[in-house]
């Protein structure tokens, strides 16, 4: 299933998911099937509890979020209901490059009665916006090429007038293991099984991404492992 050479480089490769000829039914079938890891990963609660400490240091003023890369909004939507069970007026915005992952997460919130806004935008192409106060992704990282990781954090660190939160996989021999089974036991979709494998050969290690992190001008407050494949990276501009 792995090799050393495999995991000791980063192997970038195309995901079928990133297919725009990826049929309709195919895709929002691996939007459940990511979801549905997401929360058996309790992906939402550990984005939560990382900005829960600040938010509640104001709990009267609105924070804005930003999650890039939102997919279909779970992790978005999770985190709003958290903050609204806690009392925290929180204002959660959402972007990707999908129009379909962008209907998918607006009618999931609207059935969620969650406040949250998500938009169809290449933050690769146009750059992150600001006026935000955290700015956070998740499963994104792996998709880029260093530089553009790196390019990328930067620009996050650059928008949020607080913190940023990034949670990726974490690329292992135990990771691929993991996900590999995780993927067959949570999801009968095809394209979550093989973009799975693909996600963890192209994902940092934890070393990696400090030297991304150091390079992108950002100050590490907290990298570490999170859950069985991921790690969890909270940062703010340094200097």
């Amino acid at each position: 299933m792995s090799t050393v050479p495999v995991m000791a480089t980063r192997r970038v490769e195309p995901e079928l998911m990133d297919d725009p000829a990826l049929d309709a039914r195919a895709h929002a079938h691996a939007l459940v099937g990511l979801a549905r890891l997401n929360r058996i990963d309790r992906a939402g609660a550990r984005l939560w509890k990382a900005m829960r400490g600040v938010v509640r240091s104001s709990p009267t003023r609105p924070w804005r979020v930003l999650d890039l890369a939102a997919g279909s909004g779970d992790l978005a939507i999770d985190v709003c209901q958290r903050a609204r069970r806690a009392g925290i007026d929180l204002v959660m915005d959402g972007c990707d490059i999908s129009s379909r992952a962008v209907a998918t997460s607006t009618e999931a919130a609207r059935a969620a009665g969650v406040r949250a806004r998500f938009v169809e935008a290449d933050v690769l192409r146009d750059g992150v916006p600001g006026g935000y106060d955290i700015v956070t992704c998740s499963l994104f990282m792996h998709h880029l090429d260093d530089e553009q990781a790196t390019a990328l954090l930067r620009r996050m660190v650059e928008s949020a007038g607080a913190f940023v939160i990034v949670s990726d996989l974490r690329r292992s021999r135990a990771s691929l293991a993991a996900v590999w089974l995780g993927s067959r036991l949570l999801s009968r979709s095809p394209v979550v099984r093989v973009d799975a494998i693909r996600s963890v050969r192209a994902a940092f290690t934890l070393e990696e991404f400090r030297s991304v992190a150091a390079d992108a001008g950002v100050r590490c407050l907290g990298l570490r492992r999170a859950g069985l494949a991921r790690f969890e990276l909270v940062g703010e501009r340094a200097g």
